[in-house]
């Protein structure tokens, strides 16, 4: 997928300014996140809950060779094939080469954020293949040529008519209510379901011990996508293992109730390799493709480690005040919200992507709603920290001459008593003939866009001094 991380600040800004995406962000806190709040509330024992996720995680991913090679082992003792791919080129090509090999000319798609890292849909494209998002927020995007913009709700930024215009492209027809609108969709959708040569779906977990696929869907498409089709191709990141059965049930309760507040999806469908003998139903081949695709560049990270704990529920985007309002299209990549703002720039381009560590105001919203507990404030300071000292980029070993000088100054300001009185002063001083314009719109960029939207709060006194004035009574 074509990363545009570099226009963050241009694409929030363009999303601030629309009116009818804002009134659609709003709806993130009111429905997802109240419903989350709610569903942790009901929950015994939910804050034990979450406790033991980040410690199983933790372990799973600090043991990932032990519990990738059980997988491995599972799967084929169950007749699957296993591939691990080091990057997306490499999973594409595994995928493409099985395409050619089994002469298939249509796919069908479940919801899969790693596809959209591999830009598997162009690819199968490109090589003649006709590939179809079966999940209605993704064969939205599909049909509209856009990306995602929410990690479970991928198409949350279109209206009705949006939709309504994608779906009766021939008419032009907007008509019609939310039931009519999925209703078209089924329709539209159910011969690609029969046709299909080969399903490809995503993974939320895949157990060790069993070598289990599990996917969460609220449409029962992941279930069709896995057993109509005569071959089945799974694709996961590395990340995605759990240690057992008895895990993915917790998993699963904290996956569904941060993301949409369920105390249960819809379907949960597992996989346990191809079509057995007695099956009814089932793929003749099932195939896993394991994806690292820079997820070892994390894991080598003590300090990004933990980012390989998230389980893709979306309750960070929710909660996050800066998505709410800047949208998931101003991340520029797959992964948005302050999970994307950390994945991101880890996965593709530090540099490249250096407005994303600092999209957030650091108010720990993102680590009170994420059910393992990631402590996503630590590491977006972190990435601050790596931008401030030139990590990635040679030319840039030391902060801006300017830069430098400001802190420098600061230092010297707060260095002693004095020092801070006698800047307080001055800074009062010069601060009355902006504030006598109303609000502070004349300061010098970059100063100019913040003060936009802000009203600046006068100076206050030093604390001493307004101490030797409350003693004088």
């Amino acid at each position: 997928m074509e990363t545009a991380t570099r226009e963050f600040t241009r694409t929030a800004a363009d999303t601030l300014s629309d009116a009818r995406i804002q009134d659609s962000l709003r709806g993130l806190y009111s429905g997802f996140s109240k419903a989350r709040e709610r569903a942790g509330e009901a929950t015994p024992g939910w804050e034990e809950m979450r406790d033991r996720a980040k410690a199983v995680k933790t372990h799973t991913i600090a043991n990932l060779d032990y519990y990738l090679e059980q997988v491995e082992a599972r799967v084929t003792e169950s007749g699957g094939n296993v591939f691990f791919a080091r990057d997306g080129e490499a999973a594409s090509r595994y995928i493409l080469d099985l395409v050619d090999r089994e002469g298939v000319r249509r796919v069908i798609k479940g919801k899969s954020m790693l596809s959209e890292e591999m830009d598997l849909n162009g690819q199968l494209e490109a090589a003649g293949v006709e590939a179809t998002e079966t999940d209605l927020g993704e064969y939205l995007i599909q049909l509209a040529g856009d990306t995602p913009y929410h990690i479970i709700a991928p198409a949350i930024h279109m209206s009705r008519e949006q939709a309504g215009d994608l779906l009766h492209p021939e008419t032009g027809d907007p008509g019609g209510d939310i039931t009519e609108l999925t209703a078209e969709a089924r329709r539209q959708l159910r011969d690609k379901f029969i046709e299909a040569d080969m399903g490809i779906t995503g993974a939320n977990f895949v157990v060790a011990e069993t070598g289990t696929l599990v996917l969460v869907t609220n449409e029962g498409n992941g279930r069709m996508c896995t057993s109509m089709p005569r071959i089945h191709v799974a694709i996961m990141g590395m990340e995605k293992v759990v240690p057992s059965l008895e895990d993915m049930g917790m998993f699963l309760r904290l996956l569904i109730r941060s993301a949409t507040g369920q105390r249960l999806s819809t379907y949960v469908t597992t996989v346990d390799g191809p079509r057995r003998a007695d099956d009814e139903d089932g793929p003749e081949q099932f195939h896993l493709v394991i994806v690292d695709n820079g997820r070892s560049r994390m894991l080598a990270d003590p300090h990004m480690r933990e980012a390989l704990n998230c389980i893709r529920c979306g309750a960070c985007l929710n909660a996050c005040p800066v998505y709410r309002k800047v949208g998931g299209h101003a991340y520029g990549w797959v992964y948005s919200g302050p999970i994307g703002a950390i994945v991101t720039p880890m996965l593709t381009d530090l540099p490249a992507s250096k407005d994303l560590p600092y999209a957030s105001s650091l108010c720990g919203a993102c680590r009170e709603a994420c059910p393992v507990r990631i402590d996503i404030p630590r590491m977006l300071l972190h990435l601050r920290r790596e931008l401030a000292e030139g990590h990635g980029d040679r030319r840039n070993k030391k902060a801006a001459p300017a830069e430098a000088a400001l802190v420098k100054a600061w230092r010297l300001s707060v260095s002693n008593g004095a020092a801070l009185a006698a800047v307080n002063i001055v800074g009062r001083v010069l601060q009355w003939p902006l504030r006598l314009l109303g609000r502070l719109r004349l300061l010098p960029p970059p100063l100019s866009g913040w003060a936009r939207h802000r009203e600046m709060p006068r100076l206050a006194s030093p604390f001493r001094a307004r101490w030797r004035r409350l003693r004088r009574g």
